[in-house]
């Protein structure tokens, strides 16, 4: 039989741990439930390494989206919240996601409540999720705060699609046609600066350039390829940074046609998430708040951080909206007649709809841009190296 080590509290609140014979896990937390016993973790001895470090693992949004979706559909069925989870717990073939459920499950069992007990499992339930499930269990209406939720995430889930769909076809044509170049200069060109090296002669200024640049691809490739992942890798600490995901995300922004499009997303995230938010009864400057840290951007999360520390003071929310120069005139003027009609949610909404519908229009553009430009690029770029080639031919040739 198995042991189980577990930790917990007992029914006074002191802090307990031992060690548990048991056939199952499940049955382990059953018998120290029954034992009064709030078990706050629990491992099978010898199936963990502690002194291993342990690195999160991010639930995937779409598999958060299906277990909403599902949980809801059984609330409203009239199942219990309890068997709820354990159906979907039982039935999830993510490994990860099924002990993250398993878990809130016990957590609830040993008297939690489910806001509480997904609040523990950042790695699936963010702070958006744990606030809207507050509201409901509050307001006693969690399965329709479930479904405006699994709403709000498949619409995110496809917003993210779309945008990555897009951008797969010209990284790939750009990412084979720079390996293409790389093995040019690498292994072809060198052939050809050993034959103009026998022929004798000056070589032309464009030939000396590239055959220069042949040797130095081929003297310094792994040079190459490790400056380019510690630039990554700076870029990407970096943006960690406060200030460093103000100047990237800034330049972001600013980018030609890039710039549009990533603030015409943010702001269909931004209407969404919080039409979403107050809609589930979420206060509004919690809603202004998590909206922000939701953003993906430190100048959008700057711009709605002002926005709610002015509805603190006592504003309106378009007012200052207006002001941050981040939000366009019409989406202001749209949430002004929402605030004034008290139907802040319905507008946010349908600016959120239609926003959505302009990203799909600037993604189909994007792609429609990037094809003709990346074939002039890569024309370019190849003809230089065919030119520099030839142009010796061309001159021994002349000479002949």
């Amino acid at each position: 039989m198995p042991s189980f080590v577990w930790k917990g509290k007992g029914r006074a609140g002191q802090f307990q741990e031992g060690i548990l014979l048991a056939d199952t896990r499940d049955a382990a937390v059953a018998t120290l439930r029954r034992q009064q016993i709030q078990v706050t973790s629990i491992r099978e001895k010898g199936k963990e390494f502690p002194l291993l470090p342990k690195f999160p693992i991010r639930i995937g949004d779409k598999r958060v989206a299906i277990f909403t979706r599902q949980f809801s559909v059984m609330l409203d069925a009239g199942l219990p919240l309890v068997q709820c989870l354990e159906i979907l717990g039982e039935q999830q073939e993510h490994k990860r996601f099924q002990e993250i459920i398993n878990q809130v499950r016990t957590d609830v069992e040993s008297g939690a409540s489910l806001a509480d007990a997904m609040k523990k499992q950042p790695a699936a339930f963010d702070d958006l999720y744990v606030n809207m499930v507050a509201a409901g269990e509050a307001g006693g209406i969690l399965d329709v705060i479930l479904q405006r939720l699994s709403t709000y995430m498949e619409k995110a889930v496809k917003l993210k699609g779309q945008v990555k769909s897009a951008l797969i076809y010209p990284s790939t044509v750009i990412s084979i046609a720079l390996v293409v170049v790389w093995i040019i200069l690498w292994k072809v060109i060198p052939v050809f600066a050993q034959l103009f090296a026998g022929l004798g002669g000056e070589l032309p200024m464009l030939t000396q350039l590239v055959v220069a640049a042949s040797k130095w691809v081929g003297r310094y490739s792994w040079l190459i390829i490790i400056g380019i992942f510690v630039v990554i890798w700076a870029l990407r600490a970096w943006h960690k940074t406060e200030r460093g995901a103000r100047v990237l995300d800034s330049l972001l922004l600013k980018i030609p046609v890039i710039g549009m499009l990533l603030r015409k997303i943010a702001v269909a995230r931004f209407c969404r998430t919080l039409a979403t938010l107050t809609a589930s009864g979420v206060p509004i400057l919690d809603g202004l708040e998590i909206t922000a840290k939701t953003s993906g951007n430190a100048i959008i999360q700057d711009a709605i951080m002002a926005v709610r520390k002015s509805v603190e003071e006592g504003k309106t929310i378009s007012g200052p909206l207006g002001e941050t120069g981040v939000f366009p005139p019409m989406v202001v003027q749209m949430i002004n007649v929402g605030e004034q009609t008290g139907a802040l949610d319905q507008m946010l909404s349908k600016i959120a709809d239609f926003y959505e519908e302009e990203v799909d229009t600037a993604v189909a553009g994007l792609v429609k841009l990037i094809e003709p430009l990346m074939i002039v690029v890569l024309g370019m770029i190849i003809g230089v190296i065919v030119t520099a080639m030839y142009l010796p031919l061309y001159t021994i040739l002349g000479q002949i």
